[in-house]
């Protein structure tokens, strides 16, 4: 006796036994098996997608960034470098073999880019810094002579120990690889370069860029991620209320002058956060917000960071 499994809206009924059947209406309440189709070729298929999503080998540097004076790049080396140096300095790479450099206010025209590649070899790139014109003001009386009192140098001393210290950490952070943003809005009080010539003799330039906003009080922000390297506890001679930001690599923004900091150190920042607010502290003649940056002993224009204010 043969059992077919028959089956029904609530599912299966149940076994029903098939009585003198033949051979014809066996055959006839089979279905005839469905033709066997072979798989298609996997291996090809597979390898076909590894190669679309691997990514592109790198024969050279890539580089983002303002290649002049008191300017700055970003950039990835070659595939498989295994370490990167400008002009003899190493510069350190990221998991994704990203780094960060700079040129000083007073850097020559041209720099020299190094890989290093795992099999030995080394991959070099020329880059050209273009000079800037600065706003020069040739002054027709000599140079203050004498220099600080003594006095003022014994409050000094401390203060430039603690900037140095402030500038030298080396914060985990990734501010150094975003777009930064304004701190402040305002007008552009003070230029990053400009110099006086004393009868020939030329005083220090402006190492930043000053941002007047009319009142103090005005709150400012971050313009990258950070850690708070130096938050002073009391106004200092010249800079006033201080605040130093490390963004990592190398890489540090210092804000001067301000009227109330708030933040301290050993925070972590994030790009747009309130730090601090606008004043006159320290040596200034109105309330406004001195922004200046460092890479490494390389003063830098921070306007090349942010651009033109919308």
């Amino acid at each position: 006796m043969r059992w077919l499994v028959m089956g029904s809206a609530a599912g299966f009924a149940g076994l029903v036994a098939l009585g003198s059947c033949n051979a014809s209406s066996i055959a006839a309440t089979e279905e005839a098996p469905a033709p066997v189709t072979q798989p298609a070729p996997v291996a090809p298929v597979i390898a076909a997608k590894a190669a679309a999503e691997a990514p592109a080998i790198r024969k050279d540097f890539t580089l983002v960034g303002e290649l002049t004076q008191g300017g700055w790049i970003r950039g990835q080396v070659p595939s498989r470098a295994v370490s990167a140096s400008l002009d003899g300095q190493e510069l350190p790479l990221d998991g994704q073999g990203r780094f960060f450099a700079a040129f000083d206010r007073d850097s020559g025209t041209s720099a020299l880019l190094t890989a290093m590649l795992a099999d030995g070899s080394t991959v070099t790139k020329r880059l050209t810094i273009s000079p800037r014109k600065w706003n020069i003001e040739r002054v027709n009386v000599a140079r203050r002579s004498g220099g600080p009192s003594a006095a003022f140098m014994e409050r000094r001393r401390p203060e430039l120990a603690k900037i140095n210290a402030a500038r030298k950490v080396n914060a985990p952070s990734m501010g150094w690889a975003q777009d930064f943003v304004w701190p402040v809005k305002g007008r552009i009080s003070g230029r990053f370069g400009s110099q006086r010539i004393y009868r020939g003799e030329p005083g220090s330039y402006h190492s930043g860029m000053d941002i007047a906003t009319g009142a103090s009080g005005t709150p400012f922000v971050a313009p990258a991620d950070g850690v708070v390297t130096l938050a002073a506890a009391k106004p200092f001679s010249l800079e006033g209320n201080l605040l130093i930001i490390d963004h990592g690599n190398g890489l540090n923004s210092a804000f001067l002058h301000c009227s109330k900091l708030a933040v301290k150190e050993g925070d972590v920042v994030k790009r747009g956060q309130y730090i601090g607010n606008i004043g006159s502290t320290g040596r200034a003649t109105g309330p406004h917000l001195h922004w200046s940056i460092k890479w490494r002993k390389a003063r830098l224009d921070p306007l090349l960071f942010v651009g033109p204010q919308s």
